[in-house]
Parts: C-alpha cells; sequence; structure tokens
C-alpha cells in the first residue's frame, strides 16, 4: 500500500488521470460463480455508482473481486484496480492496514473529492470483510 501512495503522489496531475485510464483497464472480471450471488449482501449503497464487491478468503489470503460499469465509472474501477492490485492474495492482516486516508491520498489532485464518501464506503466495506477473515483464523 504504502508503495502504491507514493508512487501515485509523485505524479502530477494530468500522470495521475493517464495512470487511472489505465487501470481502469486492469480491474479483473467477475469470476462467473458470483452472477449467481445475491447482490445484495454486497453492494456498497454509499457510493452513488453501483458496485458490488465481494471477498474470497481461502489459505489465509484474500482476495476480491468488484462488478461494476466499468466504461460509465472508470475513475471506481482504476481507484479497485489499484486498491486490488495491492491487496490481493495478501493476508486479511495487509487489508486492515490500509491508511484511513489512502483514499484522500490517492484522489489528492485530480479533483474528484466528491467522489471520497463512496470510494472510503467501498474501503470500509473491504476492511470489515478482512476483519471477519481474520477472525475465522
Amino acid at each position: 500500500i504504502a508503495r502504491v501512495l507514493s508512487r501515485f503522489q509523485a505524479m502530477g496531475r494530468e500522470e495521475k488521470m493517464q495512470a487511472l485510464v489505465h487501470y481502469s483497464k486492469k480491474l479483473e472480471p467477475l469470476p462467473e460463480r458470483f452472477t449467481e450471488v445475491d447482490r445484495g449482501n454486497f453492494t456498497v449503497p454509499e457510493c452513488q455508482t453501483r458496485v458490488d464487491v465481494f471477498p474470497e478468503y481461502r489459505d489465509g489470503k484474500m482476495h476480491f473481486y468488484a462488478d461494476l460499469n466499468v466504461r460509465q465509472s472508470p475513475t471506481i474501477a482504476a481507484f479497485l484496480a489499484i486498491l486490488f492490485a495491492a491487496i490481493n492474495d495478501q493476508p486479511p492482516a495487509t487489508t486492515l492496514a490500509i491508511p484511513t486516508d489512502f483514499v484522500h491520498r490517492i484522489m489528492e489532485g485530480i479533483g474528484l473529492s466528491g467522489r471520497e464518501v463512496g470510494l472510503n464506503a467501498m474501503v470500509g466495506r473491504i476492511r470489515e470483510y478482512a476483519r471477519r477473515a481474520a477472525q475465522e483464523t
């Protein structure tokens, strides 16, 4: 997480925007096994965009997937791709260590602070999934 933050903060506004476009294309597609799941438990209602976040916990490691319309919400897709690149296939402790100001630091300087409420809600939901997984061990 720290490496992602330092790299992103070192970029200028234009570089950040280009990076977001690049990352939006890297969001892992939702596996077929989640298409029939009741999404009510996985939707992040605080976000303006419909986003469903699905956790998996196997062999002591977390993996997250998200379902959203990438074409309509490339910023959300990019943010999640950046976040998932840092926390997927890591123990719950990695997710729980996400700094409280992570969203602000990523979005800083882009002019998209209005999205922070929904993004913080997503991070909160992801942390909660990790907290539950950590309790299972």
